[in-house]
C-alpha cells in the first residue's frame, strides 16, 4: 500500500464520517484487492476473510505495514459490527508488527491505536480508552487527524465527569478549528454539551442552534443529527414540546443516513417524548430494530470467528507440513551420523544408545502415567463437576437423565486404560496446553479470548514457573464460572524487559468483598509471590474484574 494513501485511510478511520476502507490503488497482493472491493460493497464478512488471508501473504514477504494494516482494517470491521473483544484483539496483534521507533509506521500506529481506543470505549472502559486516544494523538501525522482524536478524548472525558480536562481540550480545538467550518461546528457542540451537563443552568441553546445552522449550510447530515439530538435532549425537561419537534427532527434526518444505531437512539428519544399512541407506534419499531441488530451482530461475531478459525487452521496445517518434512530430512541426517559412529566406535556407541532407550522408556512409563492421570480427571472430575453443578442450579431434578450421565461416564472411566493402550502419546506443547485449559471454560454465552500465547512467549519460562501459572489462571477460571457470570473474558500474555506479564480482564459482577480473603486466591497470590513476581486485584461489584500478574525470567 502507498504511504500517501495510508494517510487518506487513517483520515477516515479517525473522523469517524464514514466507514468505508478505501480502495488501494496499487496492490501487490489479490486478496488485499478483493478484500477492500468486498468492505465497499459492505460485504464484511467476505472482507473480513480476504484482509485475513492478504495478512497471511504480507507475513510471508516480511511486509510489516500491511500486515499491521490488514490486522487494523478487521479490527475496525469487528467495531462497526459490536465484536469489541474480538476488536481489541486484532488491534493489539497489529502492534507486533510496527515499530514506534520508526517514523514511516507513526501513521499506522496512530490509526491502530485510535481503533483499539474505539473498540474499548464501547466497552465503557473509559479510563484506558484515554490512555489509547492520547497515544493515538502521539502518532498522529497531521491536525486534521488530531482534532477528530482530540474531540474523542474529549467526549471520554465527559463520560467520566472530568470536565476540567474536557474543557481545555475543547478550547483548545476552538482555536484550532477557526479556519474548518465542519470541526468548528462540532466541537462548539459538544462543547456547549460538556458545560451544560457540568452545570444545568448554563444556557446552551445559542451554540447548539450554532453549530445546527453551520451544519445545514453545509448539508453535514451527520453532524445535524447530533444537532438535533443535543437540542432534544437539553430541552427534555423543562420544555417538552421543543424536545419533541427536535427529537422528531432528528428521526427524520437519521432515516437518510442508514445507520441502525442512530435511529435505535432517535426512536428511543420519540418513545419517551410523544405521546401516548405515537409513542406505542416508535416503541414497536425500536422493538424490532433493537432485536435485529442483536441478531445481526450476534451472527457476524460467530461468522469472524469462524473464519478466523478457519484461516489460521489452514495456516497451521501448512506449517505442520513444513515441520514434518524438516523432521524427515532431520532424521535422514541423523540416520547417516549414526552409521558414521557405528564404523567408529560401534561398541560405545552400543553402549549410549542402550542408555538412552533405556531412558525413553522410564519417560514413556511416566508420560503414560500422567496422561492416564488426565484422562481420569477430565472425564470422571469434570464429569461430576457438571452433575453437581445441574443439581446446584436446578429444581427439578432428572432422575433418570443423571443415572444415564453417571452411567456415561462409568463407561468412559472404564475404557480409560483401553484407549491409552492404543493412543500414542505425545508430548503437549506448553501454550497449547494452556490454550485448552482457558478455552474448556467457554461455552455459548461465554466468549474467552487469548492474547499473546505463542509457543516464543513460553521459552524464557522455567517449569516450575509454568505448573505454577497453569494453577493461577485455573483458579482465576474457577472463580469466574462459579461467581461472575461474565460473558466475555480476555487473557492476555506479555514478556517484557525481563518480565511476564499476565493480564486477565473480565466483564462479571466483580469481586465480592467477602471472596479477596478466599483461600483459592490466597493460594493464587501466594504462587506468584513464590516466583518473585506479584499480583494485583482491581475490582468493583457489578464492574468486572482485573487482574495483573508480573513474574520475572531467569
Amino acid at each position: 500500500m502507498k504511504p500517501y494513501l495510508y494517510y487518506f485511510f487513517v483520515f477516515i478511520l479517525v473522523s469517524c464520517s464514514k466507514k468505508e476502507v478505501p480502495k488501494v490503488l496499487s496492490s501487490q497482493d489479490a486478496f488485499s484487492d478483493m478484500a477492500y472491493e468486498f468492505h465497499a460493497k459492505d460485504m464484511h464478512d467476505s472482507a473480513f476473510f480476504y484482509f485475513s488471508k492478504a495478512k497471511d501473504v504480507f507475513i510471508e514477504s516480511n511486509d510489516s505495514i500491511n500486515v499491521a494494516n490488514c490486522y487494523i482494517a478487521m479490527a475496525i470491521i469487528g467495531k462497526d459490527l459490536g465484536d469489541y473483544f474480538g476488536s481489541q484483539e486484532l488491534s493489539l496483534k497489529a502492534l507486533d508488527y510496527l515499530d514506534e521507533s520508526n517514523e514511516k509506521h507513526h501513521p499506522y500506529l496512530g490509526s491502530n491505536y485510535n481503533a483499539l481506543a474505539n473498540a474499548t470505549y464501547n466497552l465503557k472502559d473509559y479510563g484506558r480508552a484515554i490512555d489509547f486516544y492520547e497515544k493515538a494523538l502521539a502518532f498522529s501525522p497531521d491536525t486534521t487527524i488530531g482534532v477528530a482524536i482530540e474531540n474523542n478524548l474529549a467526549v471520554t472525558y465527559q463520560y467520566l465527569h472530568r470536565y476540567k480536562e474536557a474543557f481545555e481540550v475543547y478550547r483548545r480545538l476552538l482555536q484550532q478549528t477557526r479556519n474548518n467550518p465542519k470541526e468548528y461546528a462540532r466541537v462548539t457542540s459538544n462543547f456547549a454539551k460538556a458545560q451544560w451537563q457540568k452545570d444545568s443552568t448554563f444556557n446552551a441553546v445559542p451554540d447548539f442552534l450554532t453549530a445546527l445552522h453551520i451544519r445545514q449550510r453545509l448539508g453535514d447530515r451527520l453532524g445535524q443529527n447530533a444537532s438535533f439530538a443535543h437540542l432534544a435532549d437539553y430541552y427534555a425537561n423543562n420544555q417538552a414540546d421543543s424536545a419533541l419537534y427536535y427529537a422528531r427532527q432528528q428521526y427524520d434526518i437519521v432515516k437518510t443516513l442508514h445507520n441502525p444505531d442512530d435511529q435505535i437512539k432517535a426512536l428511543y428519544r420519540l418513545v419517551v417524548l410523544s405521546p401516548t399512541e405515537e409513542s406505542k407506534r416508535y416503541f414497536e419499531r425500536y422493538t424490532y430494530l433493537t432485536d435485529s441488530i442483536q441478531q445481526a451482530r450476534a451472527a457476524a461475531k460467530n461468522q469472524f470467528a469462524l473464519i478466523r478459525y478457519e484461516v489460521e487452521k489452514n495456516k497451521a496445517d501448512n506449517l505442520r507440513l513444513q515441520k514434518d518434512n524438516a523432521e524427515k530430512t532431520n532424521r535422514l541426517i541423523g540416520l547417516s551420523i549414526v552409521f558414521l559412529f557405528l564404523s567408529i566406535g560401534g561398541v560405545l556407541w552400543y553402549k549410549k544408545r542402550k542408555q538412552r532407550l533405556e531412558l525413553e522408556a522410564q519417560n514413556r512409563v511416566k508420560e503414560t502415567q500422567l496422561h492416564l492421570s488426565k484422562k481420569i480427571h477430565d472425564v470422571v472430575a469434570n464429569g461430576l463437576y457438571r452433575v453437581m453443578t445441574e443439581f446446584e442450579y436446578k429444581e427439578d431434578i432428572d432422575r433418570e437423565g443423571m443415572l444415564d450421565k453417571l452411567d456415561y461416564m462409568y463407561n468412559q472411566s472404564r475404557d480409560i486404560s483401553h484407549d491409552v493402550e492404543q493412543q500414542t502419546i505425545t508430548k503437549i506443547a506448553y501454550h497449547e496446553e494452556i490454550a485448552a485449559l482457558l478455552k474448556s471454560f467457554a461455552h455459548d454465552n461465554r466468549r474467552i479470548l487469548i492474547v499473546g500465547n505463542d509457543g516464543e512467549q513460553w521459552e524464557a519460562v522455567g517449569k516450575r514457573a509454568k505448573e505454577e501459572i497453569k494453577h493461577v489462571l485455573q483458579e482465576l477460571m474457577v472463580n469466574m464460572r462459579k461467581h461472575s457470570q461474565a460473558d466475555q473474558v480476555l487473557i492476555r500474555f506479555e514478556r517484557v524487559d525481563g518480565q511476564l506479564h499476565i493480564y486477565y480482564n473480565d466483564n462479571g459482577q466483580g469481586l465480592p468483598a467477602k471472596k479477596t480473603s478466599g483461600k483459592g486466591l490466597s493460594n493464587t497470590v501466594s504462587r506468584i509471590e513464590s516466583l518473585g513476581g506479584n499480583i494485583t486485584f482491581v475490582s468493583e461489584p457489578g464492574e468486572g474484574l482485573r487482574v495483573t500478574a508480573s513474574i520475572p525470567l531467569l
